[in-house]
């Protein structure tokens, strides 16, 4: 595409709406195929402070490391023109599908029930660290670190982390490495807290850490 654009305010102003456009046909190519979920894109604006040169072609690109989930940007670069520049223009992109909701207000430190939340059409890229449950059975019996209000989506965070054994129980530990797996047993010398690391004492005295991952059950990847 030609963007032969002078340097004046109107010729900057036709030039950022190419590359919005440009960019917006890049992220909809990636995230509005037939199949995907529904998905909703909204474009930021390229910085009014800048000052580009004349371009006869424009890169869009995904920079390196860089997803096309939630708040996050598309790389633009002139690849022949004058004076090669590249900026980054910003972009929301969110993805709906469906995961569990609260079905009514709920206070922390509730027990959920099936009674207690359904499915509901939810953004799945509000919040990415901590994404909402989308499995049921994962709630059952769970406790709630915060309170709900009715329709809030169920989140990581939403459930106390649960306490896998107390410190002198005894501890089954598996040992995992490439291609092989040992097992043994321990003491308990911490809590094992869902999330965190604990410290098991084997039967030959030896202290390990790893981390619980079920009823008396301590994991150590090697």
């Amino acid at each position: 595409m030609l963007l032969g654009c002078a340097g004046t305010a109107r010729a900057q102003s036709a030039l950022a709406e190419v590359l919005v456009e440009e960019a917006r046909r890049f992220v909809m190519a990636q995230v509005g195929a037939p199949g995907l979920p529904r998905t909703e894109v909204s474009m930021g604006k390229v910085d009014a402070r800048l000052r580009l040169a004349p371009c006869d072609k424009i890169l869009t690109y995904l920079p390196s490391g860089v997803r096309l989930v939630g708040k996050t940007r598309v790389g633009l670069r002139c690849v022949k023109g004058a004076t090669p520049w590249s900026i980054y223009l910003p972009v929301t992109v969110n993805i709906f599908g469906n995961a569990m909701v609260s079905s009514a207000l709920l206070p922390a430190g509730h027990v959920l029930s099936a009674d207690d939340f359904h499915q509901a059409e939810v953004n799945l890229a509000d919040d990415t660290m901590n994404p909402p449950i989308t499995t049921a059975a994962v709630l059952l019996g769970r406790t709630l670190a915060k309170p709900l209000a009715p329709g809030q989506s169920l989140r990581p965070d939403s459930l106390k982390a649960r306490q896998w054994f107390a410190a002198g129980d005894k501890v089954q530990i598996r040992a995992t490495g490439s291609g092989f797996a040992v097992a043994g047993e321990g003491e308990a010398m911490t809590a094992g807290l869902e999330g965190l690391p604990a410290r098991v004492r084997t039967e030959s005295g030896r202290v390990v850490s790893g981390m619980p991952v079920a009823e008396r059950q301590l994991e150590i990847a090697l």
